[in-house]
Protein backbone atom coordinates (compact mmCIF):
# COMPACT_ATOMS: atom_id res chain seq x y z
CA UNK A 1 0.00 0.00 0.00
CA UNK A 2 1.42 3.32 -1.33
CA UNK A 3 0.50 6.43 1.07
CA UNK A 4 0.07 9.94 -0.14
CA UNK A 5 0.28 12.56 2.17
CA UNK A 6 -1.41 16.15 0.96
CA UNK A 7 -1.01 18.91 2.62
CA UNK A 8 -3.62 21.47 2.44
CA UNK A 9 -7.12 20.36 1.98
CA UNK A 10 -8.77 23.15 -0.66
CA UNK A 11 -9.14 22.82 -4.22
CA UNK A 12 -5.69 21.97 -5.32
CA UNK A 13 -5.45 19.83 -2.25
CA UNK A 14 -8.70 17.64 -2.25
CA UNK A 15 -8.47 17.57 -6.10
CA UNK A 16 -5.03 15.89 -5.89
CA UNK A 17 -6.30 12.92 -3.48
CA UNK A 18 -10.09 12.49 -4.65
CA UNK A 19 -8.58 12.05 -8.37
CA UNK A 20 -5.63 10.08 -7.23
CA UNK A 21 -8.17 7.92 -5.12
CA UNK A 22 -10.41 7.32 -8.74
CA UNK A 23 -7.41 6.70 -10.95
CA UNK A 24 -5.99 4.18 -8.51
CA UNK A 25 -8.99 2.31 -9.23
CA UNK A 26 -8.66 2.12 -12.76
CA UNK A 27 -4.95 1.50 -13.08
CA UNK A 28 -5.24 -1.29 -10.06
CA UNK A 29 -2.50 0.45 -7.95
CA UNK A 30 -3.27 0.04 -3.80
CA UNK A 31 -2.63 3.54 -2.83
CA UNK A 32 -4.39 5.47 0.97
CA UNK A 33 -4.68 9.38 1.06
CA UNK A 34 -3.90 11.74 4.38
CA UNK A 35 -5.23 14.75 3.67
CA UNK A 36 -3.78 17.64 6.33
CA UNK A 37 -5.53 20.70 6.94
CA UNK A 38 -4.46 23.08 9.41
CA UNK A 39 -8.13 25.36 9.51
CA UNK A 40 -11.34 24.10 10.35
CA UNK A 41 -12.78 24.83 7.10
CA UNK A 42 -12.18 22.20 3.37
CA UNK A 43 -13.53 22.65 -0.20
CA UNK A 44 -14.72 26.20 0.19
CA UNK A 45 -15.14 28.92 -2.63
CA UNK A 46 -12.90 31.56 -1.83
CA UNK A 47 -14.14 33.77 -5.07
CA UNK A 48 -17.42 33.92 -2.62
CA UNK A 49 -16.17 35.76 0.27
CA UNK A 50 -16.93 38.84 -1.33
CA UNK A 51 -20.57 37.64 -2.32
CA UNK A 52 -21.21 36.30 1.09
CA UNK A 53 -19.76 39.73 2.74
CA UNK A 54 -22.16 41.96 0.68
CA UNK A 55 -25.11 40.25 1.23
CA UNK A 56 -25.92 38.80 -1.64
CA UNK A 57 -25.06 34.67 -0.57
CA UNK A 58 -27.08 33.74 2.62
CA UNK A 59 -24.45 31.99 4.63
CA UNK A 60 -21.06 30.43 4.77
CA UNK A 61 -22.39 27.05 4.59
CA UNK A 62 -23.11 27.84 1.04
CA UNK A 63 -19.90 28.24 -0.37
CA UNK A 64 -18.45 24.71 0.87
CA UNK A 65 -18.48 22.49 -2.02
CA UNK A 66 -17.41 19.27 0.39
CA UNK A 67 -17.38 19.01 3.78
CA UNK A 68 -14.85 17.16 5.61
CA UNK A 69 -17.13 14.11 6.15
CA UNK A 70 -18.02 13.83 2.49
CA UNK A 71 -14.13 13.57 2.06
CA UNK A 72 -13.91 10.78 4.57
CA UNK A 73 -17.01 8.94 3.10
CA UNK A 74 -15.34 9.56 -0.27
CA UNK A 75 -12.22 7.71 0.99
CA UNK A 76 -9.50 10.30 1.94
CA UNK A 77 -8.12 10.16 5.65
CA UNK A 78 -8.91 13.92 6.07
CA UNK A 79 -7.35 15.46 9.39
CA UNK A 80 -8.34 18.93 10.04
CA UNK A 81 -6.87 21.02 12.51
CA UNK A 82 -3.32 19.36 11.90
CA UNK A 83 -0.02 21.60 10.78
CA UNK A 84 2.64 20.15 8.81
CA UNK A 85 5.58 21.67 10.51
CA UNK A 86 8.74 19.91 8.99
CA UNK A 87 9.70 17.95 6.27
CA UNK A 88 12.11 15.09 6.43
CA UNK A 89 12.66 14.54 2.70
CA UNK A 90 15.16 11.54 3.13
CA UNK A 91 13.31 9.65 5.65
CA UNK A 92 9.91 10.92 4.10
CA UNK A 93 8.58 11.80 7.18
CA UNK A 94 6.15 14.85 7.99
CA UNK A 95 6.44 16.81 11.41
CA UNK A 96 2.89 18.16 12.42
CA UNK A 97 1.28 19.48 15.30
CA UNK A 98 -2.54 18.56 16.07
CA UNK A 99 -4.95 21.49 17.16
CA UNK A 100 -4.74 20.18 20.88
CA UNK A 101 -0.89 20.58 20.69
CA UNK A 102 0.00 16.87 20.10
CA UNK A 103 2.71 16.40 17.65
CA UNK A 104 2.57 13.68 14.79
CA UNK A 105 4.92 11.91 12.43
CA UNK A 106 3.47 10.78 9.26
CA UNK A 107 5.57 8.88 6.92
CA UNK A 108 4.97 9.14 3.00
CA UNK A 109 5.83 7.68 -0.08
CA UNK A 110 4.66 10.33 -2.30
CA UNK A 111 3.76 14.39 -0.57
CA UNK A 112 2.05 16.90 -2.43
CA UNK A 113 2.00 20.10 -1.00
CA UNK A 114 -0.98 22.69 -1.64
CA UNK A 115 -0.29 24.71 1.12
CA UNK A 116 -2.14 27.73 -0.71
CA UNK A 117 -1.06 31.32 -0.09
CA UNK A 118 -1.11 33.79 2.55
CA UNK A 119 -2.99 37.44 2.28
CA UNK A 120 -0.70 40.42 2.47
CA UNK A 121 -0.75 42.23 5.53
CA UNK A 122 1.54 45.63 5.96
CA UNK A 123 3.04 47.00 8.96
CA UNK A 124 0.75 49.77 9.59
CA UNK A 125 -2.46 47.25 9.43
CA UNK A 126 -0.67 45.44 13.22
CA UNK A 127 -0.15 46.59 16.64
CA UNK A 128 2.65 46.23 18.84
CA UNK A 129 1.83 42.74 19.40
CA UNK A 130 1.90 42.00 16.26
CA UNK A 131 -1.65 41.15 15.92
CA UNK A 132 -4.08 42.88 13.27
CA UNK A 133 -5.94 46.67 14.46
CA UNK A 134 -9.32 45.92 15.44
CA UNK A 135 -11.20 46.04 12.07
CA UNK A 136 -8.21 45.69 9.75
CA UNK A 137 -8.79 42.47 7.85
CA UNK A 138 -7.97 40.55 4.88
CA UNK A 139 -10.81 38.84 3.09
CA UNK A 140 -9.03 35.72 1.76
CA UNK A 141 -10.33 32.66 3.67
CA UNK A 142 -13.82 31.63 5.02
CA UNK A 143 -12.33 32.47 8.46
CA UNK A 144 -11.65 36.19 7.10
CA UNK A 145 -15.43 36.02 5.54
CA UNK A 146 -16.86 35.31 9.22
CA UNK A 147 -14.74 37.95 10.64
CA UNK A 148 -16.57 40.35 8.27
CA UNK A 149 -20.07 39.10 8.77
CA UNK A 150 -19.36 39.81 12.81
CA UNK A 151 -17.81 42.87 12.39
CA UNK A 152 -20.30 44.79 9.30
CA UNK A 153 -23.53 44.98 10.97
CA UNK A 154 -23.11 48.12 13.58
CA UNK A 155 -19.05 48.53 12.78
CA UNK A 156 -19.83 52.21 11.27
CA UNK A 157 -20.34 53.67 8.53
CA UNK A 158 -16.78 54.92 6.94
CA UNK A 159 -15.19 51.68 4.95
CA UNK A 160 -11.95 51.76 3.38
CA UNK A 161 -10.20 48.77 0.83
CA UNK A 162 -6.63 49.23 0.37
CA UNK A 163 -5.77 47.57 -2.93
CA UNK A 164 -7.31 47.82 -6.18
CA UNK A 165 -7.43 44.90 -7.61
CA UNK A 166 -9.92 41.86 -8.44
CA UNK A 167 -10.80 41.26 -4.40
CA UNK A 168 -10.42 45.09 -4.38
CA UNK A 169 -12.96 45.80 -6.66
CA UNK A 170 -15.36 43.18 -5.04
CA UNK A 171 -14.96 44.08 -1.66
CA UNK A 172 -15.54 47.68 -2.92
CA UNK A 173 -19.01 46.75 -3.82
CA UNK A 174 -19.58 44.51 -0.72
CA UNK A 175 -19.30 47.41 1.67
CA UNK A 176 -20.88 49.93 -0.51
CA UNK A 177 -23.89 47.33 -1.15
CA UNK A 178 -23.46 47.38 3.04
CA UNK A 179 -24.41 51.04 3.13
CA UNK A 180 -21.10 51.83 4.15
CA UNK A 181 -19.14 55.35 2.24
CA UNK A 182 -16.69 53.86 0.88
CA UNK A 183 -13.10 54.51 -0.24
CA UNK A 184 -10.77 52.68 -2.61
CA UNK A 185 -6.84 53.30 -2.08
CA UNK A 186 -4.15 51.72 -4.77
CA UNK A 187 -0.66 52.55 -4.98
CA UNK A 188 -0.78 53.15 -8.89
CA UNK A 189 -3.99 52.71 -10.66
CA UNK A 190 -7.39 50.39 -10.18
CA UNK A 191 -6.69 46.79 -11.59
CA UNK A 192 -3.23 47.81 -12.81
CA UNK A 193 -2.64 44.54 -14.84
CA UNK A 194 -5.17 45.83 -17.38
CA UNK A 195 -4.16 48.69 -19.73
CA UNK A 196 -4.76 52.48 -18.97
CA UNK A 197 -7.63 53.04 -21.04
CA UNK A 198 -9.46 50.10 -19.50
CA UNK A 199 -8.72 51.13 -15.99
CA UNK A 200 -9.60 54.26 -16.56
CA UNK A 201 -13.48 53.36 -17.51
CA UNK A 202 -12.81 50.98 -14.17
CA UNK A 203 -12.31 54.30 -12.20
CA UNK A 204 -15.40 56.43 -13.67
CA UNK A 205 -17.78 53.83 -12.74
CA UNK A 206 -16.71 53.70 -8.95
CA UNK A 207 -17.05 56.87 -8.75
CA UNK A 208 -20.40 56.82 -10.29
CA UNK A 209 -21.35 54.75 -7.90
CA UNK A 210 -20.10 57.17 -5.05
CA UNK A 211 -17.22 55.00 -4.17
CA UNK A 212 -14.01 57.94 -3.40
CA UNK A 213 -11.16 56.29 -5.64
CA UNK A 214 -7.74 57.26 -4.57
CA UNK A 215 -4.74 56.56 -7.41
CA UNK A 216 -1.01 56.33 -6.66
CA UNK A 217 -1.26 56.59 -2.93
CA UNK A 218 0.24 54.07 -0.29
CA UNK A 219 -0.85 53.94 3.17
CA UNK A 220 1.43 54.69 6.13
CA UNK A 221 0.44 54.70 9.17
CA UNK A 222 -2.96 53.85 10.93
CA UNK A 223 -4.95 55.60 13.90
CA UNK A 224 -6.20 53.56 16.49
CA UNK A 225 -8.36 54.55 19.83
CA UNK A 226 -9.57 52.01 22.31
CA UNK A 227 -7.91 49.01 19.63
CA UNK A 228 -10.14 49.58 16.57
CA UNK A 229 -9.11 51.45 13.43
CA UNK A 230 -9.91 55.05 13.24
CA UNK A 231 -8.37 56.51 10.41
CA UNK A 232 -5.24 55.71 7.73
CA UNK A 233 -2.39 58.23 7.01
CA UNK A 234 -1.03 58.28 3.02
CA UNK A 235 2.64 58.93 2.66
CA UNK A 236 1.60 62.38 1.31
CA UNK A 237 0.00 63.01 4.12
CA UNK A 238 -3.83 62.65 3.61
CA UNK A 239 -6.03 61.35 6.06
CA UNK A 240 -8.62 58.54 5.17
CA UNK A 241 -11.24 58.07 8.07
CA UNK A 242 -12.41 54.43 8.74
CA UNK A 243 -14.28 52.05 10.92
CA UNK A 244 -13.26 49.08 8.63
CA UNK A 245 -10.31 48.71 6.51
CA UNK A 246 -10.27 45.82 4.53
CA UNK A 247 -6.97 44.55 3.27
CA UNK A 248 -6.65 43.73 -0.25
CA UNK A 249 -2.78 43.87 -1.39
CA UNK A 250 -2.73 40.61 -2.70
CA UNK A 251 -1.39 37.41 -2.00
CA UNK A 252 2.35 35.70 -1.73
CA UNK A 253 3.00 31.75 -1.82
CA UNK A 254 2.88 29.86 0.96
CA UNK A 255 5.95 27.95 0.34
CA UNK A 256 7.69 28.24 3.83
CA UNK A 257 7.55 24.27 4.94
CA UNK A 258 9.08 23.37 1.60
CA UNK A 259 12.02 26.17 1.37
CA UNK A 260 12.78 24.79 5.10
CA UNK A 261 12.77 21.49 3.37
CA UNK A 262 15.37 22.90 0.84
CA UNK A 263 12.92 22.81 -2.32
CA UNK A 264 13.32 25.01 -5.05
CA UNK A 265 11.63 28.41 -5.24
CA UNK A 266 11.27 30.30 -8.11
CA UNK A 267 11.86 34.53 -8.43
CA UNK A 268 7.99 35.00 -7.51
CA UNK A 269 8.19 32.96 -4.54
CA UNK A 270 6.41 29.99 -5.34
CA UNK A 271 7.15 25.72 -6.68
CA UNK A 272 7.94 25.57 -10.00
CA UNK A 273 6.83 21.83 -10.45
CA UNK A 274 6.93 20.14 -14.09
CA UNK A 275 3.96 19.67 -16.38
CA UNK A 276 2.73 16.69 -14.10
CA UNK A 277 2.88 18.68 -10.89
CA UNK A 278 5.78 16.97 -9.70
CA UNK A 279 8.74 18.93 -7.77
CA UNK A 280 11.23 15.92 -6.77
CA UNK A 281 10.95 12.07 -6.80
CA UNK A 282 8.57 11.88 -4.16
CA UNK A 283 7.32 15.68 -3.86
CA UNK A 284 4.58 17.46 -5.62
CA UNK A 285 2.59 20.39 -5.74
CA UNK A 286 0.15 22.02 -7.31
CA UNK A 287 -2.35 25.40 -6.41
CA UNK A 288 -1.87 28.81 -5.35
CA UNK A 289 1.86 27.82 -3.96
CA UNK A 290 2.81 27.48 -7.23
CA UNK A 291 3.48 28.95 -10.48
CA UNK A 292 2.72 28.72 -13.46
CA UNK A 293 4.08 28.86 -17.08
CA UNK A 294 2.35 31.43 -19.23
CA UNK A 295 1.92 30.03 -22.84
CA UNK A 296 1.96 33.34 -24.18
CA UNK A 297 6.16 34.21 -22.87
CA UNK A 298 7.02 30.49 -22.10
CA UNK A 299 8.13 32.78 -18.30
CA UNK A 300 7.17 31.90 -15.27
CA UNK A 301 4.13 33.79 -13.52
CA UNK A 302 2.43 33.45 -10.63
CA UNK A 303 -1.59 33.59 -11.40
CA UNK A 304 -3.69 32.37 -7.89
CA UNK A 305 -6.93 31.54 -9.40
CA UNK A 306 -8.87 28.84 -8.48
CA UNK A 307 -9.19 27.36 -12.04
CA UNK A 308 -5.58 26.95 -11.84
CA UNK A 309 -5.80 25.37 -8.70
CA UNK A 310 -8.25 22.86 -9.42
CA UNK A 311 -6.60 21.88 -12.85
CA UNK A 312 -3.33 21.32 -11.00
CA UNK A 313 -4.49 19.37 -8.42
CA UNK A 314 -6.56 17.07 -10.93
CA UNK A 315 -3.15 16.72 -13.00
CA UNK A 316 -1.21 15.89 -9.70
CA UNK A 317 -4.07 13.19 -8.77
CA UNK A 318 -4.08 11.05 -12.30
CA UNK A 319 -0.48 11.06 -12.13
CA UNK A 320 -0.23 9.89 -8.16
CA UNK A 321 -2.75 7.24 -9.31
CA UNK A 322 -0.72 5.85 -11.91
CA UNK A 323 -1.95 7.58 -14.90
CA UNK A 324 1.44 9.73 -16.07
CA UNK A 325 -0.34 10.76 -19.71
CA UNK A 326 -1.57 13.89 -17.85
CA UNK A 327 -0.12 17.15 -18.24
CA UNK A 328 -0.72 20.97 -17.13
CA UNK A 329 -0.40 22.82 -20.38
CA UNK A 330 0.38 26.11 -18.18
CA UNK A 331 -1.98 29.36 -18.07
CA UNK A 332 -3.14 32.54 -20.29
CA UNK A 333 -4.27 34.13 -16.24
CA UNK A 334 -7.30 34.72 -17.85
CA UNK A 335 -9.95 36.21 -15.52
CA UNK A 336 -13.08 37.93 -14.79
CA UNK A 337 -15.17 39.91 -12.33
CA UNK A 338 -17.49 42.96 -11.60
CA UNK A 339 -18.64 46.10 -10.14
CA UNK A 340 -22.08 46.62 -9.41
CA UNK A 341 -23.38 48.88 -6.67
CA UNK A 342 -25.81 51.92 -7.47
CA UNK A 343 -26.39 52.99 -10.67
CA UNK A 344 -23.08 51.31 -12.28
CA UNK A 345 -22.67 47.70 -13.53
CA UNK A 346 -19.43 46.58 -14.91
CA UNK A 347 -18.38 43.56 -16.25
CA UNK A 348 -14.42 43.29 -16.64
CA UNK A 349 -12.35 40.39 -17.63
CA UNK A 350 -9.02 40.09 -19.15
CA UNK A 351 -6.63 36.97 -21.25
CA UNK A 352 -3.31 36.59 -22.34
CA UNK A 353 -0.65 39.63 -22.38
CA UNK A 354 -0.97 43.73 -22.59
CA UNK A 355 1.21 45.35 -25.17
CA UNK A 356 3.95 46.30 -22.49
CA UNK A 357 4.67 42.56 -21.95
CA UNK A 358 4.74 41.88 -25.63
CA UNK A 359 7.55 44.26 -26.18
CA UNK A 360 9.26 42.97 -23.52
CA UNK A 361 9.17 39.90 -24.92
CA UNK A 362 9.56 41.17 -28.60
CA UNK A 363 6.15 40.93 -29.88
CA UNK A 364 5.56 43.57 -32.52
CA UNK A 365 2.49 44.35 -30.61
CA UNK A 366 -0.67 46.75 -31.90
CA UNK A 367 -3.64 47.12 -29.72
CA UNK A 368 -6.70 48.75 -30.77
CA UNK A 369 -9.97 49.83 -28.82
CA UNK A 370 -13.60 48.99 -30.37
CA UNK A 371 -16.68 50.11 -28.85
CA UNK A 372 -19.86 48.10 -29.78
CA UNK A 373 -23.10 46.39 -28.07
CA UNK A 374 -23.57 42.80 -26.75
CA UNK A 375 -26.62 42.98 -28.45
CA UNK A 376 -28.84 44.19 -31.47
CA UNK A 377 -29.27 48.04 -30.49
CA UNK A 378 -32.92 48.05 -30.72
CA UNK A 379 -33.11 45.46 -28.25
CA UNK A 380 -33.61 46.19 -24.58
CA UNK A 381 -30.66 43.80 -23.30
CA UNK A 382 -28.30 46.19 -25.39
CA UNK A 383 -25.36 47.39 -23.38
CA UNK A 384 -22.05 48.98 -24.55
CA UNK A 385 -18.87 47.03 -24.17
CA UNK A 386 -15.23 47.43 -24.96
CA UNK A 387 -12.88 45.29 -26.19
CA UNK A 388 -9.49 45.81 -26.30
CA UNK A 389 -7.17 43.58 -28.23
CA UNK A 390 -3.56 43.07 -28.83
CA UNK A 391 -2.06 40.86 -31.29
CA UNK A 392 1.64 40.65 -33.14
CA UNK A 393 2.24 42.66 -36.17
CA UNK A 394 4.41 40.03 -37.40
CA UNK A 395 2.45 36.83 -37.11
CA UNK A 396 -0.88 38.02 -36.93
CA UNK A 397 -1.04 36.23 -33.73
CA UNK A 398 -4.16 36.83 -30.91
CA UNK A 399 -1.40 38.25 -27.68
CA UNK A 400 -4.08 39.13 -25.68
CA UNK A 401 -7.29 41.21 -24.64
CA UNK A 402 -9.42 43.14 -22.23
CA UNK A 403 -13.17 43.31 -22.15
CA UNK A 404 -14.99 46.49 -19.94
CA UNK A 405 -19.36 46.34 -20.43
CA UNK A 406 -22.74 46.17 -19.41
CA UNK A 407 -24.75 42.74 -18.55
CA UNK A 408 -23.10 39.99 -20.95
CA UNK A 409 -19.63 41.61 -21.57
CA UNK A 410 -17.77 39.45 -19.65
CA UNK A 411 -18.04 35.96 -20.45
CA UNK A 412 -17.23 37.06 -24.53
CA UNK A 413 -13.36 36.97 -23.04
CA UNK A 414 -13.80 33.61 -23.39
CA UNK A 415 -13.87 33.44 -26.87
CA UNK A 416 -10.46 35.34 -27.24
CA UNK A 417 -8.77 32.58 -24.56
CA UNK A 418 -9.98 29.71 -26.70
CA UNK A 419 -8.67 31.73 -30.16
CA UNK A 420 -4.89 32.41 -27.66
CA UNK A 421 -5.23 28.57 -26.59
CA UNK A 422 -5.46 27.61 -30.17
CA UNK A 423 -2.90 30.14 -31.14
CA UNK A 424 -4.89 31.99 -33.51
CA UNK A 425 -4.53 34.87 -35.59
CA UNK A 426 -6.62 38.01 -35.53
CA UNK A 427 -7.78 36.64 -39.12
CA UNK A 428 -8.96 33.11 -37.79
CA UNK A 429 -10.96 35.32 -34.87
CA UNK A 430 -12.61 37.37 -37.41
CA UNK A 431 -13.91 34.97 -39.30
CA UNK A 432 -14.89 31.99 -36.84
CA UNK A 433 -18.77 31.06 -37.09
CA UNK A 434 -20.19 32.48 -33.82
CA UNK A 435 -24.11 32.66 -32.68
CA UNK A 436 -25.93 35.41 -33.66
CA UNK A 437 -29.95 36.46 -32.76
CA UNK A 438 -30.61 40.15 -31.92
CA UNK A 439 -30.84 39.78 -28.28
CA UNK A 440 -27.38 38.16 -28.14
CA UNK A 441 -25.36 40.06 -30.00
CA UNK A 442 -25.13 42.14 -32.46
CA UNK A 443 -24.34 40.52 -36.39
CA UNK A 444 -20.71 40.94 -35.89
CA UNK A 445 -20.16 40.12 -32.58
CA UNK A 446 -18.24 42.29 -30.40
CA UNK A 447 -14.94 40.53 -29.85
CA UNK A 448 -14.97 39.57 -33.80
CA UNK A 449 -15.42 43.19 -34.56
CA UNK A 450 -12.55 44.00 -32.68
CA UNK A 451 -10.28 41.21 -34.63
CA UNK A 452 -11.67 42.76 -37.67
CA UNK A 453 -10.47 46.28 -37.25
CA UNK A 454 -7.02 45.24 -36.08
CA UNK A 455 -6.24 42.62 -39.13
CA UNK A 456 -7.36 46.13 -41.11
CA UNK A 457 -4.80 47.64 -39.47
CA UNK A 458 -1.61 45.17 -39.61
Amino acid sequence: MERIVVVGADAAGMSAAHQALRTAEVTGRRIEVIALEQTADTSYSACGIPYLVGGQVDSADQLIARSADEHRRLGVDLRMGTTVTGIDRDRHVVTATTQFGDPQQIDFDQLVLCTGAQAMVPDWARDAHGELIGGVHPAKTLADARYWLDLIIGSGRRGLVVGGGYIGLEMAEALAERGFDTTLATRTRVMSKLDPEISDRIEAGLTAAGVTVCTDTTIASARVEDGRIRSVTTLAGQEIPADVVVLALGVSPSTGLGAAAGLPIGAHGGYQPDDHQRITESIWAAGDCCESIDRMTGDWLYAPLGTHANKQGRVCGFNLGGDDSKRFAGVLATAITRFASGPTYLEIARTGINSQVAARFGYDAITLITESNTASGYMAEAAPITVLLTADRTTRRILGAQIIGGAQSGKRIDTVAAALWGRMSVDDLAEMDLSYAPPFATVWEAVQLAARRVAERI
